[in-house]
């Protein structure tokens, strides 16, 4: 018996996606072409905002860190779902598998207030914009930044204490591609529902109840924008209906994955696939597709780096 653990499993094996070699190769093929685009777009974006002057603002220090965490998020599962495709014994050992659902659960719980605070300088960029930058001062956006990954922290690693030691003596297979608490638990080998009722309340309802504020907060917002419309509004609206987008897309997922009482396996599996690539891969270009000033700033970001290139 394993003493750190308490468990006989050492390892979990993931049943995966799909046996067809026809849906492997599509699925390896979709899963990289947008991991990489992924990869590669928030990385420009966090660069961009990092070296160009003009988008030195709170509202793209913040995206800046959405596109971090986006990165973090498309890390995670994704690479070694790609790397497991064309194999026939899918293994994680039991840290791996601890390892994935901390980080998952920790950048998701960061990126969860992280929304919460683009949403709070949305509302004084629009609704108080003469005390825009004495309310959004550096120390504040440090102090979202910060409480942001310590709430994330927080929220793994209360449910991962309770995970850590549970008895895992038999059955060790995973229907998934991923390491994810729901899954987990049911493989442990002792009644897990005061667990699973943890989890629930911890992950769905913080999910659900932190969507319903955003949404709340949004149409608040667009409400005041349609009450005091001037030659602006038009610019608000579709940079409040970029931020819409992407609560929609971050939060969708999450709450079928803890609220939803029995999901369908294949449903869940491929709405995984939706939160793990695609997600963070529309996000800059949400973000991004109608904002000049960030394609203005990526343009200048790709001609630096062309030149320094030439010249080495």
């Amino acid at each position: 018996m394993d003493g750190a653990n308490g468990s006989v499993v050492s390892e979990f094996v993931f049943l995966g996606l799909s046996n067809s070699w026809e849906v492997q190769l599509l699925l390896f093929l979709f899963s990289s072409v947008f991991y990489m685009a992924s990869l590669m777009g928030n990385l420009l974006i966090v660069f961009s905002v990092s070296t160009d002057s003009t988008l030195h603002s709170p509202m793209y220090f913040l995206l800046a860190n959405l596109s971090f965490l986006d990165v973090g998020v498309c890390s995670i599962a994704a690479p070694r779902m790609i790397y497991d495709l064309f194999r026939k014994r899918k293994a994680i050992s039991f840290g791996g598998c601890i390892s994935q659902i901390f980080f998952i659960h920790a950048i998701g719980g960061t990126e969860m207030v992280l929304l919460i605070a683009m949403a709070f300088d949305r509302y004084v960029a629009i609704c108080k914009p003469l005390h825009y930058l004495s309310i959004m001062s550096p120390k504040m956006c440090l102090f979202f930044l910060v409480t942001s990954w310590v709430i994330g922290l927080i929220h793994s690693l209360v449910q991962l204490v309770f995970v850590i030691d549970l008895p895992f003596c038999g059955p060790n297979v995973l229907d998934s591609f991923y390491c994810d608490l729901p899954r987990l638990l049911r493989l442990a080998c002792t009644n897990t529902q005061e667990l699973e009722f943890m989890v629930t309340v911890n992950s769905g309802l913080i999910s659900v109840g932190s969507f319903i504020l955003l949404v709340f907060s949004y149409v608040f917002i667009l409400f005041t924008v349609w009450k005091h419309s001037s030659g602006g509004s038009s610019k608000a609206v579709s940079t409040l209906s970029a931020h819409i987008t992407v609560v929609v897309l971050f939060f969708g997922p999450l709450m079928f994955f803890y609220t939803w009482p029995s999901p369908t396996s294949h449903l869940d599996k491929y709405l995984a696939i939706f939160d793990a690539v695609i997600t963070p891969f529309l996000n800059p270009v949400i973000y991004t597709f109608r904002n000049k000033e960030m394609k203005m700033a990526m343009r200048r970001l790709c001609g630096r780096l062309v030149r320094y290139r030439k010249i080495s």
